[in-house]
């Protein structure tokens, strides 16, 4: 049957079509490239309409190669003719053998030559002897199908239709079950039922790369939730009197980890090292820093190393870590000793943690006048450690700045004034009249600061409490 007048004038210019086409989903009109093995007689494709009352362009490619120099992106949809000529199918064949012959030779195994045989290196039982060699038939799946494996190889994120006989039911089918979007048969085609099933099939890709996107998305944010979840620290304290409580709350969204970073372990002395800071910045590399200074730090304290040789050292590991040079830290570290009555606390650019001693005391900040710069900012910078008593029993809250920049006026965005170390002060000491402690104490204070700032916190927040009650 011959073609129809517009798909043959499209067909014969099909260098001007990109430069007229709008590219999928912007609302031009759709582009049909038609691969069949006889323009003029085989395939009549008809004059088609879109959504847009525009024509349809249709391109015509004879064979395989032909079609991947006209498929471009501008394309939408690939109506192929299952039928097409056996020099395609013989090209598939060819292909499947040389694949063979690359994985063979990939496996580590020498041809069999005379030259090899010789040498000794390939013994005499590997060469194939003529009658082993497998005889020439038709591949276990219809020829018809390899031809659109490859079109599907080919282009991936294209509508892709069959075209077959009216009595070809099953084979029509299978290319669907093969990845195709839909099947014609060749006998019923007319321009509204081609128009329709172009606009199915575009729909139906569309919709399937989504749900393939979405996917992906999913699985690689499971992923992630699950190394973020392994990276948050696990507190070693066994044998020590002191209970520990710490809350975190990243200021990405949907994230599980942030610059903030702390941590808590006994050494076999039975001191009581803990640790709490903060990287600048909120992103994934500031978490991922956080964490190798938090596992650095854990590291070193096991090693041995304490004060200016341990904030020395980790200096050294940022420098080496960071994306760029203003990437600074700010860290806070106590030692408490075995009897938990005194404490080694070095301070480097950090806010110092507050203490609330026994007997009812109002909380206090710890001296901070002798403290050292975040980590990164001097190369050669000193972080002196300082010696305090904590008394029988006493609270320590160890918090990034995170938790005091939050706002006060409940709801006003406008506002300036930040909650500061002073109400933080002011916050805690009327939760620790009211008998809070422990859990329940941070989880009070992070209440409190959320409703303060008239919802959720932008920054990293990260609070570690340490308590002895005897």
């Amino acid at each position: 049957m011959p073609a129809s007048a517009p798909a043959a004038g499209t067909a014969a210019q099909p260098a001007e079509a990109p430069a007229q086409q709008a590219a999928p989903g912007t609302g031009g009109s759709l582009t049909l490239l038609v691969i069949e093995d006889d323009p003029a007689g085989v395939v009549s494709v008809p004059r088609m309409l879109d959504a847009y009352g525009k024509p349809v362009r249709v391109r015509t490619a004879r064979n395989l190669t032909e079609a991947a120099r006209l498929l471009t992106d501008d394309v939408h949809c690939i109506l192929l003719d299952l039928a097409l000529p056996c020099e395609d199918r013989c090209e598939e064949r060819s292909e499947d053998r040389r694949d063979g012959l690359r994985e063979e030779r990939g496996s580590g195994e020498e041809p069999a030559t005379a030259e090899g045989r010789t040498a000794g290196r390939v013994p005499a039982q590997a060469a194939p002897a003529p009658a082993a060699e497998p005889p020439s038939e038709t591949p276990a799946e219809p020829d018809e199908l390899h031809i659109l494996r490859r079109v599907l190889r080919m282009a991936p994120r294209h509508a892709v239709l069959a075209l077959t006989d009216g009595s070809d039911a099953e084979r029509a089918a299978d290319a669907v079950r093969v990845g195709a979007q839909d099947y014609l048969f060749r006998d019923e085609l007319d321009g509204r039922l081609l128009t329709r099933a172009i606009r199915y099939a575009v729909a139906r890709k569309r919709a399937d790369l989504a749900q393939r996107q979405l996917t992906e998305s999913r699985l690689r944010a499971q992923e992630n939730a699950r190394l973020e979840r392994g990276l948050l620290p696990r507190p070693i304290l066994e044998g020590s009197a002191l209970r520990f409580a710490a809350r975190y709350r990243p200021g990405r969204s949907r994230a599980l980890l942030g610059g903030d970073f702390y941590d808590t372990v006994r050494t076999p002395d039975g001191t009581v090292h803990a640790m709490i800071g903060d990287v600048c910045g909120h992103g994934p590399d500031e978490a991922a820093l956080g964490v190798e200074l938090r596992i650095a730090w854990r590291a070193l304290t096991f090693a041995g190393l304490c004060g200016d040789a341990l904030l020395s050292t980790l200096q050294k590991v940022l420098e080496n870590e960071r994306a760029s040079e203003e990437i600074f830290a700010t860290l806070c570290t106590v030692d408490i000793s075995s009897d938990g009555r005194s404490a080694g606390i070095c301070l480097a650019g950090h806010p110092s943690p507050l203490f609330a001693g026994g007997a009812g005391a109002a909380p206090r900040l710890l001296p901070y006048d002798e403290s050292g710069p975040a980590l990164g900012l001097l190369p050669h910078a000193r972080w002196p450690r300082r010696q305090v008593t904590l008394g029988r029993s006493w609270s320590l809250m160890m918090y990034t700045d995170g938790l005091i920049e939050g706002r006060v006026d409940e709801g006003r965005t406008d506002s300036r004034e930040r909650l500061g170390q002073q109400g933080m002060l002011d916050l805690v000491a009327r939760r620790l009249a009211e008998g809070a402690s422990g859990e329940g104490l941070l989880d009070a204070t992070m209440t409190e600061v959320r409703r303060l700032n008239g919802g959720e916190l932008t920054d990293d927040v990260a609070v570690l409490l340490l308590d002895r009650s005897r």
